[in-house]
């Protein structure tokens, strides 16, 4: 801005003193009042105030100065009043202040006191419920053993031909307990990582509880410091920063409200935690008497379904024989049905070439007489004989392979079921005995 000069007030043209003109020049005359008359004093008119303008700014500057004199007397009749009232305020200001720091202090003493009592009633219960923990853990290595013993026994069985694997109720019953002892599995591990979980939580409520109760020593200690400051201490000073409110500040309902809501959730976890050990208790004696029952069930089902696979072989080679027969019928059948299908195509060409012939007949002899009419007759008859022969001799042939084809199954099915009564009897009922003890007791082994 330094390199462009403002622009200077223009100085009045001088006229030059030299002869005027010949030519006498009308000039216009300005009506206004106090206006020069003449075109020579045009220029002098524009850097010069009239005289009434110098009045008037006169008037404007003796006015400011009385009307600042005023507000100045004003100003200093303010400034003592407001001296006065801001020492008293700031007087009684701090009292109060004081006295809600006191009262503060109460309220802090008491959430401190109820905290600390809650993080050593939750840190009992986490001890007691990692002990129930213990023998949970206990019961689940115990399940193995009958966990293998099913497992194997069901391998077994998969080793049976494919078309002998059925589920029967062997299948079902070792099923069922295959499922039972996975779910109860499954169960003690949900309950492992429900108590794992709960302990975690105790511990996490503790420590919010902890850090609660901490937050509540340390602010009663800065509390109980602000309550001993006064006007003549000597380590106060100006923080302009800290007058203000944090976005994220409470207010005294949510303060309290916070405390609460620790210690509320602290009795919440206890009682969890109380609820959680009986059920521990309860779920390690039903698994226990649940697969005791299921281990009877399944020895029962074994020695039944042994005796209807003896009963299944027995009707299987019964049925065996009956195809044995029924093959030998249908293949008599199919040699007639072909023999026949040969004598009907004989018959065909006769005629077919009889036709044929007679194509041959010379100009008006080629007539649609009485033999064309019957030789065409006859091989249409026999071309239908002959379809129905081959759809049949068709079927029969498909009615063979059908037969044949179940006479290898049932001689597979009947190699299938001495099969798997061997795997029955031989391989499972035996594995069965090294069945283990009651869970129950199993928990409290160390």
């Amino acid at each position: 801005m330094s390199a462009m000069a403002l622009p200077e007030e223009p100085v009045p043209p001088a006229v030059p003193s030299c002869p005027l003109p010949g030519k006498i020049c009308d000039v216009v005359r300005d009506e206004r009042p106090g206006s020069c008359c003449g075109m020579a004093m045009a220029g002098f008119r524009t850097s010069k105030y009239q005289l009434p303008e110098w009045h008037r700014r006169n008037a404007r500057v003796y006015n400011r100065a009385y009307t600042v004199g005023e507000e100045s007397e004003r100003d200093l009749a303010e400034s003592k009043h407001l001296t006065k009232h801001a020492a008293a305020c700031a007087q009684r200001a701090q009292e109060y202040s004081k006295t809600t720091l006191a009262q503060r202090l109460q309220d802090i003493h008491f959430w401190r006191v109820e905290l600390q009592k809650e993080v050593m009633e939750l840190d009992a219960e986490t001890n007691l419920l990692a002990a129930q923990k213990l023998r949970l853990e206990r019961t689940l290595d115990a399940t193995e053993v009958p966990y293998g013993v099913v497992t194997d026994n069901l391998q077994c069985r998969e080793r049976r031909q494919p078309p002998d694997l059925v589920i029967d109720e062997v299948e079902r019953q070792l099923l069922k307990e295959a499922d039972l002892i996975r779910n109860i599995r499954d169960l003690l591990k949900r309950t492992i990582i429900q108590a794992t979980n709960q302990i975690r939580s105790n511990r996490i409520q503790k420590e919010f509880c902890e850090l609660d109760w901490s937050d509540k020593v340390e602010t009663y200690n800065i509390d109980d410091k602000c309550v001993t400051y006064n006007n003549d201490s000597t380590n106060i000073q100006f923080h302009p920063s800290s007058v203000k409110f944090e976005e994220n500040a409470s207010t005294p309902k949510t303060w309290a409200q916070f405390s609460h809501d620790n210690i509320y959730s602290a009795e919440q976890e206890k009682l969890a935690s109380v609820q959680l050990r009986s059920l521990i208790n309860n779920i390690i004696h039903d698994v226990s008497e649940d697969l005791r029952m299921q281990r009877a069930a399944v020895n029962e089902a074994f020695d039944n379904h042994c005796r209807e696979l003896d009963d299944a072989k027995l009707r299987l080679e019964q049925h065996l024989a009956k195809i044995l027969k029924d093959i030998g019928d249908e293949e008599a059948n199919i040699v007639a049905l072909k023999k026949a299908i040969r004598d009907k195509e004989t018959h065909l060409k006769v005629a077919q070439t009889r036709l044929y012939d007679r194509s041959f007949r010379p100009n008006i002899e080629l007539c649609k007489d009485e033999p064309q009419f019957r030789l065409v007759s006859e091989v249409e008859e026999l071309t239908v004989f002959l379809e129905a022969l081959k759809r049949k001799l068709m079927e029969s042939e498909q009615c063979l392979k059908n037969l044949e084809e179940t006479r290898m199954k049932l001689e597979k099915e009947i190699a299938v079921k001495a099969n798997s009564i061997f795997i029955d009897r031989e391989k499972c009922m035996t594995f069965r005995i090294r069945y283990p003890v009651d869970l129950e007791v199993a928990s409290y082994k160390q």
